[in-house]
């Protein structure tokens, strides 16, 4: 996979993905991250990536131009109906479909080229929404000042979830949100610690008892934390 992320402060993600899974994703070859300066795609002297919005109001809006130039020098088009096969453009604001487990697990199954534009300031002229973006996504429902961190987490989200990213096969499988629940509980050595005991389950070697209790430690903690993921399943799995 190759994933290209636009942005107004490329220095934001100069080191961010050079640790752990990414990292290893990167060396291993299985996904390419190329950071581009949306500046670097503008034609006046001052570099000028943003403008007041028409109609007034607070605050200042990403200009179309240089991300319209920044999408056709990357794809050789501007027409979404034309761009490469299995391509997504996503931009990433609080109007955005929430970015869930599923939406993580659909691109990643999904696509082969990620574009993904970080928003600023108010936001970005809706010309680029309307004309560019196959996508629009958003990581929560409270805004930051920027989509750069919002885009980590949606990189960090898709490239753990590539074929052989993870070290094991059904790592992923077992993540919170996966099954529609959160995950269970773990727990590693000393079996005993200040008083505490491991319970006694995941000591006996029962592996269908333990993926018994399992199930039922992620349904109990789904029930008790997050109990909106069980809504319309009747309260239950």
């Amino acid at each position: 996979m190759k994933i290209d992320v636009l942005t107004i402060f490329p220095e934001f993600f100069r080191e961010v993905f050079d640790f752990g899974i990414i990292r290893r994703a990167k060396l291993a070859g299985i996904v390419e991250i190329n950071v581009h300066d949306i500046r670097e795609f503008t034609t006046d002297k001052h570099r000028m990536v943003d403008d007041r919005p028409f109609g007034g109001g607070d605050g200042m809006v990403l200009k179309p131009e240089p991300i319209f130039a920044a999408i056709e020098n990357l794809l050789g088009t501007s027409d979404r109906s034309k761009y490469p096969a299995r391509t997504k453009v996503v931009l990433l604001s609080p109007q955005g479909r929430p970015f869930k487990q599923a939406a993580a697990k659909e691109f990643a199954d999904d696509a082969e080229r990620i574009l993904i534009i970080c928003g600023r300031y108010e936001g970005v002229d809706e010309r680029v929404n309307e004309t560019l973006v196959t996508d629009e996504v958003s990581i929560g429902d409270y805004v930051l000042s920027g989509g750069e961190p919002a885009a980590v987490v949606v990189v960090d989200a898709i490239v753990r979830l590539l074929p052989e990213a993870l070290g094991s096969e059904t790592s992923a499988e077992n993540d919170s949100f996966s099954s529609g629940l959160l995950d269970y509980p773990h727990y590693t050595r000393p079996a005993e610690f200040r008083g505490m005991r491991v319970p006694d389950v995941l000591l006996e070697g029962n592996h269908a008892e333990i993926e018994k209790w399992r199930k039922a430690k992620a349904l109990e903690k789904t029930r008790s934390i997050r109990k909106d993921l069980l809504e319309g399943e009747n309260g239950e799995m």
